[in-house]
């Protein structure tokens, strides 16, 4: 049943299943709409009970944001307003910009700390200064051409080091993370980068073995004083292999791995972090050790992992940053199955254990998909949803690796 006692209205930059999944928990906890302001109409939000989404031409513009939050919260005075961007680039307008969104709450840690996190070449050197494990990393310009990660061993992946910054260049062949298997290939990724425009740092990293299911996350919540107050270890069992939304996590169990809980801890409390973050691993299946990769500084689609195991991110907020509830420390031991594509494709793809771990969850009713929300009745938006959970068997049967 949902309370009633505070009164917030969430705004959730982003119309992605993330955003939908985040807006789902503040309806079902608090019985509020969260408004959702992205770029175009999106399927994920679009005819929702718990989102008034509306369409928001040139988020990408400081200034474009900014007013629009401004106008969101003009329009409930009264009303405490908690704003929540659902990628990395929006959530580093909100915390540049915070100053300009009075009495509005940007639950976020400040600049300097988000820096030192999201930044993958900074990152990767306070994991080692940390004593924190990482694959083997050179940090480079496309320009300076194969010759720069001499040394490194390949395969190598490259990705950007600032996703905010990568997001602002488009060109033909764009991914999220390029592979390279040699030094020729190496270079051919690098001149194609160049070429479309991009001349920040990049991170060439020695590829860490394993499928999909070496992947792992831990997610964390710290209140406005940088107190950690929740932490959760998930295990991916499935991810996306389209190019844009490589490395996505569409299948993923909760459980328990103290040692990577502790480190990813460790890691934000040096840094002085406040909010939600989304830490992502991957176990090294030469050793056993898990490998830190980057920070996601939001909760992201898979963050309702968090709430679908019984920890509602949305309670979080509003004790840590509206009410100033005080909260014991709680490192989660549920088990829980996060999924975004329907269980039959997860066991499709997944090996035989874990086949049997995902029918052993859903039948315990330890399984949530956020997208399924029983509260939902118009038509149209289940019909999109069923089209969406269908395409994703198309989509792994074209992209899915051999």
């Amino acid at each position: 049943m949902a309370e009633r006692g505070t009164p917030v209205r969430p705004i959730i930059l982003g119309g992605d299943i993330g955003a939908y999944a985040t807006a789902r928990t503040f309806h079902e906890t608090y019985g509020v709409r969260s408004v959702v302001l992205a770029g175009v109409a999106t399927w994920a939000v679009t005819g929702s009970v718990a989102v008034d989404h509306r369409v928001v031409t040139g988020l990408s513009d400081p200034d474009l944001l900014v007013a629009a939050v401004r106008d969101v919260a003009a329009e409930e005075p009264g009303t405490t307003h908690l704003v929540l961007g659902s990628a990395d680039w929006l959530v580093d307008a909100l915390v540049t910009h915070r100053d300009r969104l009075p009495g509005v709450v940007v639950p976020y840690a400040g600049p300097d700390a988000m820096a030192q996190v999201t930044d993958k070449g900074t990152f990767t050197s306070l994991c080692e200064q940390l004593g924190i494990p990482v694959p083997a990393t050179v940090v480079l310009r496309a320009a300076d051409g194969p010759a720069a990660a001499a040394g490194l061993t390949f395969p190598v992946v490259v990705k950007a080091a600032s996703t905010t910054a990568y997001h602002a260049v488009d060109f033909v062949g764009k991914k999220k993370v390029d592979r390279a298997d040699d030094v020729a290939e190496l270079g051919q990724v690098l001149a194609r980068i160049a070429a479309g425009g991009f001349g920040g740092d990049l991170l060439v990293q020695e590829l860490v073995p394993g499928g999909d299911a070496e992947m792992a996350a831990v997610n964390l919540f710290f209140d406005a004083d940088g107190v950690w107050r929740f932490a959760q270890f998930g295990r991916v069992l499935l991810e996306e292999h389209t190019p844009g939304a490589l490395g996505n996590s569409v299948a993923q169990v909760t459980g328990v791995n103290a040692e990577a809980v502790e480190q990813a801890r460790r890691l934000l409390e040096h840094v002085g972090w406040r909010g939600f973050a989304n830490v992502d691993l991957k176990r090294d299946p030469r050793d056993g050790v898990y490998r830190f990769l980057e920070v996601n500084p939001r909760v992201g689609r898979s963050g309702y992992a968090v709430t679908a195991s019984g920890h509602d991110i949305s309670r979080m907020y509003v004790d840590a940053f509206v009410d100033g509830r005080p909260a014991e420390p709680l490192v989660s031991s549920a088990e829980h199955l996060f999924h975004v594509v329907p269980l039959p494709l997860v066991r499709r793809y997944v090996s035989r254990e874990n086949s049997a771990l995902v029918r052993r969850l859903a039948r315990a009713g330890r399984a949530t998909n956020p997208l399924m929300y029983r509260a939902e009745r118009n038509p149209r938006r289940w019909a999109n949803i069923a089209a969406a959970q269908l395409n994703q068997f198309r989509k792994f049967a074209r992209y899915y690796p051999r």
